[in-house]
């Protein structure tokens, strides 16, 4: 979830770190910190609070000058946000940065105590640190202490270490969290994702696990844990810094809202082909989606809100039952999985924690998996049997907007391609749909862009709410669901969404004078039920607004008092245009209470750990 960057070199390492951190500051964060190496000694600052508090306190300690350091922004898991509880974590003897969660800190601290030890902080970081410093002190080989304490630690971690004696030198490690390595003239680096390296080099190194890179200024290393010297996969950069930063937007999300008709027409356009579904992979292109009882899509977030779409689509196009599950309950609850069925994995990331658990549980219980992301080379993306890249390009935006609409296109376009297998759907009828998805999706989320300002007048009455409530039914209650997160997470509106038939079964006693709720008509067959449940809400004093697919428009008379019109596209496509609607709404009323729409508090991007 944290932020980690390193530098060695022979430029002057502060400057270094900051930036790379500063580009690192979407994936949340509550306290930062650095240590520097110079004239044999590590010298640390840190502090609760933004980057710019971090920055206030190295104006007062200007003799950092010193070319190898590593950085971190943390958010807080063992200990509550302080300035003892950030990193780097340091002993008489190395700094140390880690993302991830050691599992046995406890044991490691009982141990450690009985050596000695004594300890400052509340972090499970701080006992691997110490660990690290007892085994190094015995061998005095940075190497020999860092394959030592992987057999000891439990969890999961990505270390950046510098050790006292190796001042020019940064060690790196890492297992489930990822991380990345990359060297040229200006010296090495190491990151925990690519736009913090990215001004600096467009090639890097994604490091295996249980592997141990050595960075110095003038050459790079990589051993297994038995020191046997080993290769990594160099990994070109398919983008570009222009492309990380904010274009003329006045925030991240609201630039990348205003990408996805491009995104989704790079996701598309190669994967169509002759008219219909092609992936470029045999297994998915052959016989075996035929072969699948059932679906099991796993995945957390909106990422798992996509696979609430895509169950929608796959049940009625392919009718294979299709479970969404949530990645952090799968493995836990025992789930039932026969040789027969596939699970989907979804995630932006590609390195979510949970998610890479329940890819792992399901290749353990021998069942095929497929993963969705959006990260070439990530930790899920490599485990999977196959895995299909959505190539939205970079999200930077703590919410995500793009990455969950090219989700749902691939989805549709799976569930194309199993109602062939499956016979379910005849070529001329798969072409009909794939063709609409390629002409009509991008240009209909184009013109719901056009939407946001009236979608602005619609936020300014929904600013001031304490309460809202988001309802629909069929695919409109997974896209409610989507809509009512995005609301809570960026505009701290308590939110909930809800199958518009369920209202009275308990719901609707929350409905007083003024409550408002969001309500999705966007699929004709239930359109006359949702509008029951419209006026059941407006009855009771509610402030609706109705979001309408065009073609509805005038067909019910649904009782609102604003009605955003979805553009004019064939109803089983509706979901890409409404889901825009829904995050420009949100994006709206985010950035009309003055939050910090991309970043906002508590959160991260890259959810790392469990």
């Amino acid at each position: 979830m944290c932020g980690i960057i390193g530098y060695t070199g022979s430029k002057k390492s502060v400057p270094i770190l900051i930036e790379g951190l500063r580009t690192l500051e979407y994936r949340g964060y509550d306290s930062a910190g650095v240590t520097v190496a110079e004239g044999g000694c590590l010298s640390t600052v840190k502090s609760k609070g933004r980057l710019t508090d971090l920055e206030g306190k190295l104006k007062r300690n200007a003799e950092l000058t010193g070319s190898c350091g590593i950085g971190h922004t943390r958010w807080a898991t063992h200990g509550e946000p302080s300035d003892t509880n950030s990193h780097p974590h340091t002993t008489d003897n190395l700094a140390l940065v880690h993302n991830g969660i050691i599992e046995n800190y406890a044991e490691i601290e009982e141990m450690l105590r009985g050596a000695g030890y004594a300890f400052v902080s509340e972090t499970d970081t701080e006992r691997a640190a110490k660990l690290l410093d007892m085994l190094f002190v015995k061998s005095g080989d940075p190497l020999d202490a860092i394959r030592r304490a992987t057999k000891v630690i439990r969890g999961s971690y990505a270390f950046g270490i510098i050790f006292k004696g190796y001042e020019d030198v940064i060690y790196a490690v890492r297992k489930d969290s990822p991380l990345i390595v990359a060297h040229n003239d200006e010296g090495g680096f190491i990151a925990s994702d690519i736009p913090a390296i990215l001004k600096h080099s467009t090639s890097y190194y994604r490091l295996d696990e249980g592997v141990i890179a050595k960075i110095s200024k003038s050459s790079l290393e990589f051993c297994d844990l038995s020191l046997t010297p080993v290769e990594q996969k160099l990994e070109t950069i398919d983008w570009n810094i222009e492309q990380a930063q904010k274009g003329g937007y006045p925030h991240f999300m609201i630039k990348e809202i205003h990408e996805e008709p491009e995104a989704i027409r790079k996701t598309l356009e190669p994967r169509i082909k002759d008219g219909l579904p092609h992936f470029g992979i045999d297994a998915l292109d052959g016989d075996l989606l035929s072969s699948f009882d059932s679906i099991h899509i796993v995945a957390c977030g909106t990422a798992m809100h996509a696979g609430l779409v895509g169950k929608a689509i796959i049940e009625k196009l392919a009718r294979v039952p299709v479970n969404v599950e949530i990645a952090s309950e799968f493995r836990y609850r025992d789930p039932i999985l026969r040789k027969n069925d596939l699970v989907i994995l979804l995630s932006q990331s590609g390195e979510t924690a949970d998610t890479l658990a329940a890819l792992r549980h399901s290749k353990a219980c021998g069942v095929y998996t497929l993963a969705i992301v959006n990260v070439i080379g990530s930790s899920v993306a490599r485990e999977a049997d196959s895995v299909l890249y959505t190539w939205a390009g970079p999200e930077i935006a703590v919410a995500s907007t793009k990455a969950y609409s090219v989700q749902c296109a691939l989805l549709y376009l799976l569930a194309i391609r199993m109602a062939l297998a499956n016979h379910k759907l005849d070529e001329a009828n798969a072409r009909h749909i794939c063709d609409m998805m390629l002409q009509k999706i991008p240009s209909a989320v184009e013109k719901a862009l056009t939407l946001s300002d009236k979608i602005y007048d619609v936020a300014t009455m929904l600013v001031a709410a304490e309460h809202l409530f988001y309802i629909g039914r069929d695919i409109d209650y997974a896209l409610s669901v989507e809509a009512s997160l995005k609301l809570k997470e960026i505009s701290y509106i308590h939110s909930e969404a809800y199958a518009a038939g369920e209202l009275k079964h308990g719901t609707i006693s929350l409905i007083t004078d003024g409550i408002p709720v969001v309500a999705l008509t966007t699929v004709s067959n239930v359109c006359e039920k949702t509008v029951s449940g419209i006026r059941e809400v407006k009855s009771r004093g509610a402030y609706v607004v109705s979001v309408c697919a065009e073609s509805l428009v005038g067909k019910y008379d649904i009782p609102c008092d604003e009605m955003l019109v979805i553009p004019d596209i064939d109803e089983i496509l509706a979901p890409f245009p409404a889901a825009t609607v829904m995050q420009l709404l949100a994006y709206h009323v985010s950035a009309l209470k003055g939050l910090d729409v991309d970043k906002p508090r508590n959160l991260a991007k890259s959810v790392t750990v469990e």
